[in-house]
Formats: structure tokens, sequence, C-alpha cells
């Protein structure tokens, strides 16, 4: 049953959010900057919108992962002691995160997320095609994929952004395949978050597969656009996402950044 303070247009609201969430989501990530808003200003409490945005959130993942496997861009085989490296770093960091703080990360992540942006804007080897790789699958795995693992399971902002550096620069891929591999990554962490959360009791179960019906039919346009277009449409994207995700982190007044960032507005 939905909450009772749940208007229909309050639910329909959350459908079109998650919907718009799943398209994005599936070309460059970042889904979770629609939703999570979109959750709290419906009046869900935040560890409760937490939760049912992983809840939705996951259904997107998988569907834009298996539509970009049937397409062809995804080899599950050759990927899965990276899927297993990924689900011992996000089931190492949902631990840890229990027992540390995350202030560091919180500082430093929106300094790595515009690295990131730039990057993709600047770099010629985020385009259509394949490049040399520079790490060996396994190498990657081992680093990139327990890390990154980690990091989702620990803090979360940005994976998507930090998997999808990782296929380009280390494994050469194009972006479409960046994006594909990325998409199967993210989903292996979201399985662990998704379990953590299940377990605390704080799912809005029929809001986030309310929401999950969205997310999936965002999440089949979007992988049917990045596969139509490739990087003209992924690497702007990606820039975009990286930048709007800057902005939330930097933008909450409780962020070491804050005052920074306030002061850096009021000169421009």
């Amino acid at each position: 049953m939905f909450p009772d303070f749940l208007t229909p247009d309050l639910l329909a609201f959350l459908a079109a959010a998650a919907l718009l969430a799943g398209f994005i989501d599936a070309i460059a990530g970042g889904g979770g900057l629609i939703t999570i808003p979109a959750l709290l200003s419906a009046g869900l409490p935040p560890a409760a919108a937490l939760a049912t945005n992983k809840l939705q959130g996951s259904f997107g993942t998988a569907m834009s992962t298996y539509t970009f496997w049937r397409a062809g861009q995804i080899e599950i085989r050759p990927m899965l002691f990276t899927v297993g490296c990924v689900f011992i770093g996000a089931g190492a960091g949902t631990f840890a995160v229990q027992y540390v703080g995350a202030g560091f990360l919180t500082a430093l992540i929106p300094i790595l997320l515009v690295a990131i942006a730039l990057y993709f804007l600047l770099s010629p080897r985020a385009g259509d095609v394949e490049a040399q790789a520079r790490l060996s699958l396994k190498a990657f795995s081992l680093t990139v994929g327990i890390g990154v693992g980690f990091y989702d399971g620990f803090f979360g902002p940005g994976t998507g952004s930090f998997f999808a550096l990782g296929c380009v620069a280390l494994l050469g891929m194009n972006m479409r395949r960046a994006t594909a591999n990325t998409k199967l990554l993210n989903f292996t962490s979201n399985v662990v978050s998704l379990a953590v959360f299940a377990l605390g009791g704080e799912m809005v179960w029929a809001v986030g597969l309310l929401m999950a019906a969205g997310q999936m039919a965002g999440s089949w346009l979007g992988s049917h656009a990045a596969l139509r277009f490739g990087a003209r449409l992924v690497r702007p994207l990606l820039v975009l996402v990286c930048l709007g995700m800057t902005v939330r982190l930097v933008a909450n007044p409780s962020h070491p950044l804050y005052g920074w960032a306030q002061s850096l507005f009021q000169t421009l």
C-alpha cells in the first residue's frame, strides 16, 4: 500500500521522475540527481528516500544492462571475474561505512568529478573508436573493479562516472561499450546496497516498484539512444552529469567546500 500522504498526482510525478532518471542513467549515470530530490519533495524521510531510490534504480540498471547485452555490447563471460571483484568491493565498502565516516570522500569527490568531466570533454580516447588497452581485464578487475565497488558501497555518488572513465581510459573501450559495461558493473554494486537497504527496513516497496516501472521504460529508451548516437550523446551527457553531481554535493551547507563554492559564485 502507498503511504496516505502520497496523492495520485504525487505518484504520477514520481513515476515521471523515474522515467526521466532512467533515460539519463542509462546513458551517463546520475539518475539519482532526479529521483532522490523527487522522493524527498514528495515527503519521504531521507532514509526511506535513499532506500526506495536504490530499489527503483536497480530495476533501471538491470534493464539497461539487458538491453546493451542484447545489442552485443556486453560479453558476460569475460566480465564475470570483474563482476565478482565489484561485488566483493561493494560488500566491503558497505561493511566499512558502518564503522568509518565518509568525511574525506565528501570533500574529495567533487574535485574528482570535475576532473572526470574535463577528461571526457577533452580526451581523444572518449569517442566511438576502440583504443589500445592500458591494463589487462584482470588487472582492471583487481584495481578499478574492487576499488570503485568499495566506493559505491561506502559512499556512492559518481560511481557510474568512475566505471566509465576506467573502461575508456584503461580498457580502451569506445563510449558505447564503456557505457554498456558500466551498467553491468553498476548493477552488480547496486545488488549489494539493495540487500543492505532491504534488511534495514526503510524501503517503501509500493513506491519503489511504481517508480521501477518508469525506470525500466526510461532505461530502455536511454540504452537505445546510446546505442544509436554513441559518443555524440554519451560524451556531453557524461560531462553534464559529472558537473551536476558536483554542484549538488557542494551546494549542501554541510559540505566542506560549501564556503569556498559560495565565495567563488559571489565573485563571478
